[in-house]
């Protein structure tokens, strides 16, 4: 399956008249094709982006990924008049890069307004409380090894959610590394849970010190929730090595659901790995 990573948005440039230009920027995954186009705001409509995606010089993709939720909306009725399906997601790591490589050549080009620039800046929203009846029993920060994942990852989860460059085997991840995360223990209610987070689209959790402590799901293309809060001085030192731990797994965590803590039944599992851990390694 081709996949094109789409970016088109406003950049801190303008015509010789004084017009806000925008970029549309198209890469794959594999860097084996890169394309941008500039155009000015007035234009930058579905109809133009429709057009130079015909025109960019490669065949069309079976599908086209997007993060940035401005650009959605425009890019979403290109998609829909050219039958390509659209992915809203955060991990488009190589776009992402490129579009770092392009914020730092600005500055050379006579069109750069010298406005302050974050190319992977998103305006986010305050976190959420979850929904009242989003919540299970009891959880626990905890932490596996690559073999007890590889075990857990054979039982029949009603939801697994894992990309292949997630695995610790191809992250170089030592056999002996603790990998951390953390279980919600549901009961009964562990599949309607597991279903409504599936539909969040968990991107990754942070443990955050403060009085009170807490745990934020960050989900969706921007979205925040206030997964838990707690004053316990224990729980907040497993926290810390929560978040210790994500040093040495490169970012890798889990989130996992079963019904009770000596259930051998496991409802869903997401491995989670946010790009701010690859693009630091890598660079």
């Amino acid at each position: 399956m081709s996949y094109w990573q789409v970016d088109f948005y406003r950049r801190p440039l303008q015509t010789p008249t004084g017009i806000p230009l925008w970029e549309l920027v198209i890469c794959d995954p594999q860097q084996q094709f890169y394309y941008t186009e500039f155009c000015p705001e007035p234009l930058a409509t579905s109809v133009w982006l429709t057009q130079a995606f015909r025109n960019c010089g490669q065949p069309l993709p079976d599908r086209v990924q997007v993060f940035r939720p401005q650009s959605l909306g425009l890019i979403e009725v290109a998609c829909q008049r050219l039958n390509l399906p659209l992915e809203a997601t955060r991990r488009t790591l190589t776009l992402k890069q490129f579009l770092l490589q392009r914020a730092a050549a600005y500055p050379s080009l006579e069109t750069y307004t010298g406005a302050a620039y974050d190319p992977l800046a998103i305006d986010q929203p305050p976190p959420l409380p979850l929904p009242d009846d989003i919540w299970g029993d009891y959880w626990q920060f905890a932490a596996i090894s690559p073999d007890q994942l590889s075990q857990l990852m054979q039982y029949p989860l009603r939801i697994l959610s894992f990309e292949m460059d997630m695995l610790p085997e191809n992250l170089g991840l030592a056999s002996d590394c603790a990998i951390p995360g953390i279980i919600l223990y549901a009961g009964r209610k562990s599949l309607k849970l597991a279903r409504w987070f599936q539909e969040q689209s968990p991107y990754r959790l942070e443990f955050i010190r403060g009085e009170p402590c807490g745990v934020i799901l960050h989900s969706g293309l921007r979205d925040r929730w206030v997964f838990l809060t707690f004053s316990n001085p224990e729980i907040a030192a497993a926290g810390d090595l929560f978040r210790d731990r994500l040093a040495r797994t490169q970012g890798l965590h889990f989130f996992l659901i079963q019904p009770a803590e000596n259930d051998t039944t496991y409802t869903a599992l997401w491995l989670l790995h946010p790009l701010e851990y690859q693009s630091s390694s890598d660079s």
